[in-house]
C-alpha cells in the first residue's frame, strides 16, 4: 500500500472539507492509521460504536442485515472509497449507540481512526469548528439516507 499522508487524507475527506489548516493539523493528531485486509470487518451491525473512520486508501461496503419475515439477508447500503467517512456519528453527540450497519473492506484498505469523543471535545472547545463539522455532517447524512432509500427500493 502507498504511504498515507494523514493531513492530505483529512483535507480530501467529505467530513473535513473546508476546514482551516490549523484545524486539520489538530484533528490529524487524533488519528491513528489502521490497515485492513480484503474481507475484514471494520465494525459490525449491533456493535457499540465509538470511532469515526476515514478511508485513506481502499474500498468499504456498508451492509445492513434485514429480516422481513420470510425474506432475510443483507442489503448493500453503499460502497465507499477514498475520502469517505463512516462510523458511529452519535459519539459526536456524546450518546452511546449501536451501529446500524456492518462495514467490510472490499479490498486491502487503510483507514484513519478517530475516537468520536475526542473529536467532540475539540468541537466543544472551538464552536466555529464544531459548527462547520456539524454542517458537513448534515450533507454527509443526507447522502447516507438517500443511499439507504435506494437500497430499500432494491429489496
Amino acid at each position: 500500500m502507498e504511504y498515507v499522508n494523514i493531513r492530505q487524507t483529512l483535507e480530501n475527506c467529505e467530513f473535513f472539507k473546508g476546514l482551516e489548516q490549523s484545524h486539520i493539523a489538530k484533528i490529524a493528531g487524533l488519528c491513528q492509521l489502521k490497515a485492513y485486509d480484503s474481507g475484514d470487518a471494520i465494525f459490525r451491525q449491533g456493535d457499540l460504536g465509538e470511532h469515526i473512520y476515514i478511508i485513506a486508501d481502499g474500498r468499504v461496503v456498508l451492509q445492513r442485515a434485514v429480516d422481513l419475515g420470510a425474506r432475510k439477508g443483507s442489503v448493500t447500503l453503499d460502497v465507499l472509497g477514498n475520502g469517505r467517512a463512516l462510523g458511529c456519528w452519535s459519539t459526536l453527540l456524546d450518546e452511546p449507540h449501536k451501529l446500524m450497519s456492518t462495514a467490510v473492506c472490499q479490498k486491502p484498505s487503510q483507514l484513519l481512526v478517530v475516537r468520536g469523543s475526542d473529536l467532540r471535545q475539540m468541537m466543544l472547545m472551538n464552536k466555529e469548528l464544531g459548527f462547520k463539522l456539524m454542517e458537513n455532517f448534515c450533507f454527509l447524512l443526507r447522502g447516507r439516507i438517500q443511499a439507504a432509500y435506494g437500497a430499500m427500493e432494491r429489496i
